[in-house]
């Protein structure tokens, strides 16, 4: 399957992977004069007239910017926007798949945030969502924080929340399964960039209590002088300073950090039935058939479609936005991702449609160790999370639409998601 790879890459993305795609008609004279000159007058002036119409008559209310400065592309770092643009697309692709949004990537040769945040403020017009992706910490916390206080519109920096809306909805059903208490759970997180920062604030919001940050110099505490606002959230008074010893009685490891940097040792030294997200790509920082060698009461999950549990964003943010968007929401609020995380966690206890097994050729594939969060195939996840962010967006009186029905949404959510009726439901 990986002999090829790179050549197979290279081949599939030639010429791009996205293209504009026209909705209406243009083969007659009188579609040329709707289309544009002279019809294309009256949208404009109803618009003019009321600025909320252009949800009505234009493409605003479907689309996203997909927006990079290309400082932390993937696992390549700061290799500038240009080349970041593959991901970028890739990104758009995403969102139409999985949830028909449509997605432009917009790169950003700038590196001053505050420049940042007024070009994205500039164009903002244009689009219903904006979806930040692989800008470095710090200052991407900063850029998203300034930039939704400006438009009145989503934003969301995906590298961080959408990590932590689905390693959020793993460790709920973990914490069902093996009933451990959100409170009394130790926690290991194994990098302090965006990804880590986001995880370790979700883990709280949820209940955690006793979370042990650790980033290249090693575990974060209250004697290091080293730390930005950010990391010093997270500041623990403590003497010990390695992984190993941060490791050491640990019910949960989450890794966002580098490959094999978990040694069996360290997991023979966690806690009872413990949970491994070990989410570094390509290689995760402990490789499963590694850690279930030395423990078999483990629960693991890493970032790769090739093993089970996979923590992939796919399934956060397309859904997430497809369900902002239908609402005309002007921010995702902390409810509206709590509402995602624990969308996924449910359905994933939800009998598996048999088109999911047939795509892993894993006809006995249940709920259990090697499956506590949904697989990205399964098309209940676009009705389950799009409704719960949906709904969530309602109650906080972020949405601005005018009777909502959540039961009439989720009816129409699903007649979109099984239009060609290619498969059933189950």
């Amino acid at each position: 399957m990986y002999k090829t790879i790179n050549e197979d890459a290279l081949t599939y993305h030639e010429g791009g992977k996205i293209a504009t795609q026209i909705t209406k008609p243009c083969d007659t004279q009188l579609d040329l004069s709707l289309a544009y000159t002279p019809g294309v007058a009256i949208p404009c002036k109803e618009i003019q007239r009321d600025p909320s119409l252009a949800y009505k008559y234009t493409a605003k209310g479907n689309l996203v910017a997909v927006i990079t400065d290309g400082s932390a592309v993937l696992g390549l770092g700061d290799i500038g926007a240009l080349a970041g643009k593959p991901v970028m697309e890739g990104k758009a692709v995403l969102f139409k798949k999985f949830a028909n949004v449509d997605a432009v990537d917009i790169l950003i040769s700038e590196r001053d945030p505050d420049k940042i945040v007024d070009i994205c403020v500039a164009i903002s017009d244009t689009f219903g969502g904006i979806n930040l992706e692989d800008i470095s910490a710090p200052r991407c916390f900063e850029i998203e924080r300034k930039l939704q206080a400006r438009v009145n519109i989503p934003v969301m920096h995906d590298d961080q929340h959408g990590t932590a809306i689905i390693t959020t909805a793993g460790l709920m059903n973990v914490l069902e399964t093996t009933g451990k208490d959100i409170e009394k759970i130790k926690i290991v997180i194994i990098g302090a960039g965006a990804a880590g920062i986001a995880c370790g604030l979700m883990y709280k919001k949820l209940g955690a209590k006793n979370i042990i940050m650790v980033d290249s110099k090693g575990i974060i505490s209250t004697k290091r002088t080293d730390l930005n606002d950010h990391k010093k959230m997270f500041a623990i008074d403590t003497d010990e300073t390695t992984l190993a010893e941060a490791m050491s009685g640990a019910d949960m490891m989450l890794g966002l950090s580098g490959p094999d940097l978990v040694s069996g040792e360290m997991v023979k030294s966690m806690a009872d039935n413990p949970i491994i997200f070990a989410c570094s790509n390509p290689t995760p920082e402990i490789m499963p058939d590694v850690a279930h060698a030395v423990r078999d009461d483990l629960i693991m999950g890493t970032g790769r479609s090739d093993f089970p549990n996979q923590v992939n964003n796919v399934l956060g943010f397309p859904f997430i936005f497809r369900g902002a968007l239908d609402v005309r929401a002007s921010k995702i609020t902390e409810n509206m991702k709590m509402a995602a995380a624990i969308a996924l966690a449910n359905l994933a206890k939800e009998p598996i449609p048999y088109y999911v097994k047939a795509a892993y050729d894993d006809p006995d594939l249940e709920y259990g160790k090697y499956h506590i969060i949904p697989k990205p195939f399964n098309k209940e996840i676009c009705i389950w999370v799009s409704a719960a962010v949906a709904e969530a967006a309602i109650k906080d009186g972020v949405a601005n639409v005018d009777n909502f029905d959540l039961e009439a949404y989720k009816k129409h959510m699903r007649s979109q998601v099984y239009l060609n009726h290619e498969y059933d439901e189950h």
